[in-house]
């Protein structure tokens, strides 16, 4: 792959990374009733590893330089990216978002999803359903003519009229024959701006969206990213491919 080359997947490849992708999803339905106060961040790992390796798949993200785990488990304020701890348990009250990868075949499914503990509050239940929303939004903009900005532009508009800060630092991108392509997908910008949208892009699209600002820090490990202010932070990604009938989204059971 040439740098700057988007990879056109051909329908077999999308066929490919939708049974990928159906593999991820039933990890993140199994996830729901796991994920529970009292589990800690690497069990919740440990268990994902688990399941994708006897249901045939391998972990993705365990491809990637320096990184030695099959998800990140970000909770709360943490944005994304933060390695599984055996000291990291789970509170009432937590939001715990799952980011995983599963390849299948030689296909990449691509997913994130945030669950809510017992407890949580109303603030934070506002703030995960509104980045929920977000991401069926910009889904609804992945059609064949699109651009770019299209998908960035309606998730920004969104969270920004409930009043929530987008991440700009850490953005979505093209995957399923690799696990990061071209091109890049920010969940901000203008409309009729970017890449246009052809049939058979297959792109991860991962909103993050902040409760207070959009600034972000990483913290000494290399790898955890978490808000400057302290505020909450929730994210939903899919897997989706463009095609002639509209997105097709690949990331679910």
């Amino acid at each position: 792959m040439r740098k700057g080359e988007i990879i056109i997947k051909t329908p077999e490849q999308i066929a490919g990374i939708a049974r990928a992708g159906a593999l991820t999803g039933r990890l993140f339905d199994e996830l729901r009733s796991y994920i529970k106060p009292g589990v800690t961040t690497l069990q919740i790992d440990a268990f994902a590893d688990r399941f994708i390796k006897k249901n045939g798949g391998k972990p993705t993200f365990k491809s990637v330089e320096n990184y030695h785990h099959a998800t990140c488990v970000s909770l709360n304020n943490e944005v994304v990216h933060s390695i599984p701890r055996k000291d990291r348990v789970v509170q009432r009250g937590d939001i715990v978002k799952v980011d995983c990868g599963v390849t299948l075949d030689g296909f990449i499914g691509d997913r994130t999803m945030t669950y809510l503990m017992p407890g949580v509050s109303d603030a934070a239940r506002r703030l995960v359903e509104v980045t929920r929303e977000c991401l069926v939004i910009g889904i609804r903009q992945m059609v064949v003519g699109n651009r770019i900005g299209d998908i960035g532009a309606a998730i920004q508009e969104y969270a920004e009229s409930h009043g929530y800060a987008v991440v700009k630092e850490y953005v979505g991108h093209g995957t399923g024959i690799h696990l990061h392509e071209e091109p890049s997908v920010p969940h901000f910008g203008l409309r009729g701006d970017g890449v246009l949208l052809r049939e058979g892009m297959v792109l991860a699209v991962e909103p993050m969206i902040n409760e207070i600002g959009d600034g972000c820090r990483v913290l000494p490990d290399g790898w955890t990213v978490v808000t400057e202010d302290g505020g909450l932070s929730a994210q939903f990604e899919h897997t989706v491919a463009i095609t002639a009938q509209g997105p097709r989204i690949l990331t679910e059971a």
